[in-house]
């Protein structure tokens, strides 16, 4: 069997607004983490769509599960929550201030869907992205994907310029990654 290099993070928590913004800033510090800045505001609109999705509409609670993997080159997000019905994508009123997260979310994303557990549990709504090709340029798909480490040297020359034109130092913040999170109500 051949296992492929992957990254992954999970953040559970209740579907509320606070969080919702918490969950979009977790999401954002992980793609810059794994260095796919490019994926940070599709992915985060795609996430905030889905978690308010859960916010207004899941029942008997609010309580989900956001589940972030980086495998090759495709970024998948999901969102698991307790309420076995199945979203549906509505034709929203041109002036209508809400009923069109899922049309944004199969915009945005390179695919979508959706399936409701078996056993009547819930169910879970995902979209993917294609991580960018600069991820794949390593000299060993590996050290994209993970399984090696690159210097504070090579971090550093990687950094985006700020506004001034020099680069980002690597904080501590940065260094890390959660395998798990886990945020609570």
């Amino acid at each position: 069997m051949i296992s492929l290099p992957s990254r992954h993070c999970t953040v559970e928590l209740q579907a509320l607004p606070a969080r919702i913004g918490q969950v979009r800033r977790i999401v954002s510090a992980q793609l810059r983490y794994w260095h796919i800045d490019a994926l940070i505001d599709p992915a985060a609109l795609c996430v905030t769509e889905l978690l308010t999705n859960v916010h207004r509409h899941a029942e008997p609670d609010k309580q989900c599960t956001v589940e972030i993997v980086l495998m090759l080159d495709r970024l998948t997000v999901s969102v698991r929550d307790r309420d076995p019905r199945l979203p549906r994508v509505c034709e929203a009123d041109p002036v209508s201030t809400h009923g069109r997260g899922l049309t944004m979310v199969a915009a945005v994303s390179e695919s979508w869907g959706m399936h409701a557990g078996d056993d009547g549990s819930g169910k879970v709504v995902w979209f993917t992205l294609a991580a960018p090709r600069a991820l794949n340029a390593g000299t060993s798909p590996f050290t994209a994907h993970g399984a090696g480490r690159a210097t504070a040297a090579e971090r550093r020359a990687a950094a985006p310029p700020d506004r001034r034109g020099s680069t980002r130092p690597v904080t501590a913040a940065r260094e890390r990654t959660a395998v798990r999170s886990t945020v609570s109500g």
